[in-house]
């Protein structure tokens, strides 16, 4: 995967707050297969017909497949490492998600992209929670196909 650019650095708490605002992106356009739904798809055990059963779903107003919604998701750490990157923390974890939304679907042979913000740094004991708002785009559309809150907990 090429990089449109460098990602930026987070190497402490307070690089995160002067992130604050900054758009990070977006990244290279990712192209969404059927062997990547399907593989999705066995993984998880959610085989709805509207993801794997090609035939079927060519008949339903989609009018193809569509990626399973938790399998954009699923892109978004992947995604996020190639607009930021951090270092020098003791520990780092993905805290979780406060809000996610999948606005529109994500038909097979779609390709993707992520922007990212980060819209606030927490401080909780000893380090500091930076929620970063992910917004996946679908090339050709303008409504998103993802849009999530995301935790992230940092201790320096």
């Amino acid at each position: 995967m090429t990089l449109q650019h460098e990602p930026r650095r987070a190497n402490s708490i307070a690089d995160f707050r002067a992130l604050v605002g900054v758009e990070l992106g977006p990244t290279v356009w990712h192209r969404i297969t059927q062997d990547q739904i399907r593989a999705f798809a066995d993984m998880t055990g959610d085989h709805q017909w509207i993801h794997v059963h090609e035939e079927r779903a060519s008949r339903s107003t989609f009018g193809s497949t569509l990626a399973h919604g938790l399998y954009v998701l699923s892109l978004g750490p992947g995604l996020m490492s190639s607009l930021l990157t951090f270092e020098g923390f003791s520990r780092s974890l993905n805290y979780g998600y406060n809000r996610v939304r999948f606005p529109s679907p994500t038909p097979v042979g779609s390709s993707i992209r992520m922007r990212a913000m980060v819209t606030s740094v927490v401080e909780i004991d000893g380090g500091a929670d930076v929620i970063t708002t992910r917004t996946f785009e679908r090339r050709g559309t303008t409504k998103p196909v993802c849009v999530v809150e995301n935790v992230g907990r940092y201790y320096e």
